[in-house]
C-alpha cells in the first residue's frame, strides 16, 4: 500500500470513528420548534432559546431541541398549529388569537379587565386554569406553557391620548379580533395588520395608531413613527395577547414518562413567573427607548382610565354572549380568570 493510500485509509477510518462517537452521543430525542419572530427578537433569545437549554440540560444530553426562528421552516404564523397537529414540527410558539376561533377558551385572557400590569398573575392563572378549562381547545395538541406579554398600549403617530372621544374616527391597528371589539368601542376603526407592517402602515399614514406593547418599539423602530405612547395608570392596559407553546399530542404521548417529566418540571409555576420577568424587562426597555429618543409616555389618570374602563365594558359581554352561543360558560370563566389574576397579583 502506498503512502497515499495508507493515509487515505487512515483519514477513512478517522471519519468512520468520528461518526460512531458521534452517533453514540446523538440525542434520544429530537424536537423542531417553529417560530414567527426574528432570531433576534426578546421571545427568542430570552425564553425559547433558555426554556430550551433548560430542558436539554435536564435531559443530559438525551433531548435535542432545534429551533426555527422567521418561519423558516415555511408557512405563515396562523398555520403554526396546524404544522403541529400535522406532525411537520413537533412544536411551536403561537399567538392563539392569529388562528381564528381555534382557541376561543384562550381568548378570556386577552379581555378589558383580566390583565392588570402583572404579567406573572395572568401567567400563573393560565396554568391553573389549563387542565380543567383551557386545554379543551387544544385537540391534537398539549400546550406546554402558555404566557402572555404586558399588554396592548396605544402607539400614536401624532394625537395625544387622554379620553375615547381623542380616538374618535382614528385607524388603529389590532393584534385580534377582541382587540378589534375594545378598538370598536372606543369609536374608532380596526386595521387588521402584521406586527411587521406596522412602520410602514404608520408612516403611509394607512393608521394613526397601534394597538401593541412596548417591547415592539426598538425592533421596528416603532418610536421613529410615533409621538407618544399611551397607558392606563400602574401599567394597566387595553387587553393583552396570549401565547402557547405546542407539542403534537401523538408525539407527546409517545414520550416515556420520565422524559415528559423533563418538560413538566421545566415549565411549571417558576418557568411562567420568569416568563414574566422576562416580558416586563423587555417592555420597560422599549419605553425607554420612545422616551430617551424625545416621545411621550403618558400614564393615564385613574379618572381618566375609568372613562376607558367603561367604554370597554362591553366587550366582555359581547364575548360571554359569543361563548354561550358556542356552549361554553364564558361568564364563569372570565369571573375566575379575574379571581385568580386578583389573587395572583395579591400574593405577589
Amino acid at each position: 500500500m502506498t503512502i497515499a493510500s495508507k493515509t487515505k485509509a487512515f483519514a477513512l477510518g478517522i471519519a468512520i470513528a468520528a461518526a460512531g462517537a458521534t452517533s453514540a452521543f446523538a440525542a434520544e430525542f429530537d424536537f423542531k420548534l417553529h417560530h414567527f419572530l426574528s432570531p433576534k427578537a426578546p421571545a427568542h433569545t430570552k425564553m425559547l432559546e433558555p426554556w430550551a437549554q433548560r430542558i436539554m440540560d435536564a435531559s443530559d444530553g438525551r433531548i435535542k431541541i432545534e429551533i426555527f426562528p422567521a418561519m423558516t421552516l415555511g408557512g405563515k404564523p396562523p398555520q403554526l398549529p396546524r404544522q403541529v397537529r400535522d406532525g411537520v414540527v413537533d412544536m411551536a410558539w403561537i399567538v392563539n388569537a392569529y388562528a381564528a376561533g381555534a382557541f376561543p377558551r384562550t381568548e378570556v385572557f386577552e379581555l378589558p379587565g383580566v390583565y392588570q400590569g402583572d404579567i406573572g398573575a395572568v401567567n400563573k392563572a393560565m396554568l391553573d386554569m389549563y387542565d380543567d378549562e383551557i386545554s379543551k381547545d387544544f385537540k391534537g395538541l398539549v400546550a406546554l406553557f402558555q404566557h402572555v406579554h404586558a399588554g396592548q398600549a396605544m402607539h400614536m403617530a401624532t394625537d395625544e391620548v387622554h379620553s375615547p372621544a381623542d380616538l374618535a374616527g382614528k385607524k388603529i391597528r389590532i393584534p385580534s379580533r377582541t382587540g378589534a371589539w375594545v378598538i370598536e368601542a372606543l369609536g374608532a376603526s380596526p386595521v387588521q395588520t402584521s406586527v411587521g407592517e406596522i412602520p410602514v402602515a404608520l408612516s403611509k399614514k394607512v393608521i394613526d395608531g397601534a394597538l401593541i406593547p412596548w417591547e415592539i418599539i426598538p425592533p421596528l423602530k416603532i418610536h421613529e413613527q410615533t409621538k407618544y405612547q399611551i397607558e392606563g395608570p400602574g401599567g394597566k392596559r387595553l387587553g393583552t395577547t396570549s401565547f402557547s407553546v405546542i407539542m403534537n399530542e401523538d408525539r407527546w404521548n409517545s414520550l416515556p414518562a420520565d422524559i415528559q417529566q423533563i418538560f413538566i418540571d421545566n415549565s411549571g409555576p417558576d418557568w411562567h413567573a420568569e416568563i414574566g420577568k422576562v416580558w416586563r424587562a423587555a417592555d420597560e426597555f422599549g419605553i425607554g427607548v420612545a422616551v430617551k429618543s424625545g416621545n411621550t409616555h403618558i400614564q393615564l389618570t385613574e379618572e381618566e382610565w375609568a372613562k376607558f374602563e367603561e367604554a370597554v365594558a362591553p366587550v366582555v359581554d359581547r364575548w360571554i354572549a359569543e361563548m354561550d352561543e358556542k356552549g361554553i360558560d364564558g361568564r364563569a370563566l372570565y369571573d375566575r380568570a379575574v379571581k385568580l389574576v386578583n389573587e395572583n397579583m395579591a400574593a405577589n
